[in-house]
């Protein structure tokens, strides 16, 4: 019996037989996340449907010393769901019940399989929601948001998941159950759950988050700001946090984006400007009439060439509607597009535009900027074509050196969507070996034989190594090992 059989064999022995896939054409699904030029079969994939079937299933990968890869959705976008070729992929989606909803509290408890949205459409007789709204929160799932520590256009008033997360209930690879966090305002002892929201599937399994809901504003309206420079609307940006607003939501998208979006869309965005800003605020009709004012006087005074704001709660989601189609809308005028994420402070938003404008020359490749312009989180998306020579590996090039531009300029080479394999490199751009060996030190202390989502996000010093030599040769950040669809 080799080890693909045992290993399919004790896995059935814990789990209903179709909860087990092991069939190349039933695991195909899985070979891969967002980040889809990156693809590998596994030997298995599981779907438990509750804690003590995780256990189990941790339990067998433990004794065969399989390595393991949590996956939600599936929408992640930097590979961190892509399987390991002699492991098992274990899917979250059949763990996927609302378990409790506490309106007094303004809490709801919810297994990892539950979409982002479906918190907020559940909680919506109680006239609460879940704050963060990442642009798949249609489908994408709570385990993944705390797997990613996932944000959405409104993370600037409200803040990302680990600000709205109270409790992680996880199953670590030794077995145990763990709660993180408490329903309290504070926990004792060390922030664990600060180090897990976010740590990638790396440290445990997810089996029940309990989060924070918040009330729903009674008004809310977006303003459309006009540029006829992108610097100037990079600017604007941080004219509106110096003058002390706090926006609920403020994106902002280059010409290229808006002319991506409006055919797909039909969002009424100005496609003759350089550039627009979405921003928005929520709460009480006189609050929002206020701050309306206000930030209309600011981004008329940085430069704004035309303000609209919205009549109605249609008007506003449509406007806002464009902000989150940006990216399939990106399939409309490019075959391909590599979505990057790093975060700059706001203060050098028009350097770093600037900066990605040459890089576009430098590589041959058109970029359309769509962000969280308010808390300095980029999503560049890479205009290729894969089936062209050189493209794909242009475009990684491109997307790498953004990211070095960002701690350049002393930000971060992720925002929210994690590192991944696609940004494994990019981390010996940012950290020192010290910084790296605590990282796997906090990895190693969780998970000691390094079977949960091995080989992801943490580069080892010798990669590091490596790739500092590939660097110098090959004068580009490059991608190395990775198998490629």
């Amino acid at each position: 019996m080799n080890n693909s059989t045992a290993l399919v064999a004790a896995l059935r022995a814990v789990l209903p037989p179709a909860s087990v896939l092991s069939d190349q054409e039933d695991t195909r699904p899985y070979e891969c996340d967002g980040l889809s030029a990156y693809r590998q079969l596994p030997m298995a994939v599981v779907l438990p449907a509750d804690e003590a079937q995780v256990l189990a299933v941790l339990r067998i990968c433990r004794e065969l010393n399989v390595p393991l890869v949590p996956r939600g959705a599936g929408t992640g976008l930097s590979g961190g769901a892509m399987p390991i070729a002699d492991g098992v992929v274990l899917s979250t989606a059949r763990m996927n019940q609302v378990v409790r909803m506490d309106a007094y509290s303004r809490t709801a408890v919810v297994q990892p399989g539950v979409r982002n949205l479906a918190i907020s459409e559940a909680a919506e007789e109680h006239g609460l929601y879940y704050a963060p709204d990442p642009s798949s929160q249609i489908a994408c799932t709570i385990g993944g948001n705390v797997a990613e520590n996932s944000g959405g256009v409104h993370c600037l008033k409200y803040g990302l998941t680990v600000h709205n997360v109270m409790r992680v209930r996880m199953v670590t690879i030794e077995g145990d159950v763990v709660e993180l966090g408490s329903g309290a305002l504070d926990a004792p002892g060390l922030d664990l759950l600060a180090a897990f929201i976010g740590s990638e599937g790396m440290l445990g399994i997810v089996t029940e988050v309990t989060v924070k809901l918040v009330p729903k504003p009674a008004a809310a309206r977006v303003i459309m700001a006009s540029f006829d420079d992108v610097v100037a609307g990079g600017n604007a940006v941080a004219a509106v946090i110096a003058a002390g607003i706090i926006p609920a939501g403020l994106e902002m998208m280059d010409r290229t984006s808006s002319r991506m979006v409006e055919p797909f869309v039909r969002a009424g965005y100005d496609t003759d400007a350089a550039a627009i800003l979405l921003c928005e605020a929520d709460g009480t009709a006189d609050e929002v009439e206020e701050e309306i004012a206000r930030m209309t006087a600011v981004l008329q005074a940085a430069g704004a060439s035309a303000v609209q704001v919205s009549t109605s709660e249609a008007e506003r989601l449509k406007f806002w509607s464009g902000r989150k189609n940006a990216f399939p809308a990106a399939g409309r005028i490019s075959p391909d597009y590599y979505c990057m994420d790093g975060t700059i402070p706001r203060k050098h938003l028009a350097r770093v535009l600037t900066g990605i404008a040459q890089m576009e020359g430098k590589y041959g490749l058109r970029c359309a900027n769509v962000f969280h312009a308010g808390d300095g989180n980029l999503h560049p998306l890479i205009l290729f074509d894969a089936n062209q020579p050189d493209e794909l590996q242009r475009a990684e090039a491109f997307g790498a050196e953004i990211l070095a531009l960002c701690v350049d300029v002393g930000g971060t080479i992720t925002g929210e969507h994690g590192v991944g394999i696609e940004k494994i490199d990019s981390m010996c751009v940012q950290f020192r070996d010290a910084e790296l060996a605590a990282f796997h030190a906090v990895k190693s202390a969780f998970d000691p034989l390094s079977l949960l989502n091995p080989n992801k996000a943490i580069p080892t010093l010798n990669r590091c190594a490596e790739f500092g030599k590939m660097h110098v040769r090959a004068g580009r950040l490059p991608f190395a090992g990775l198998p490629r669809f």
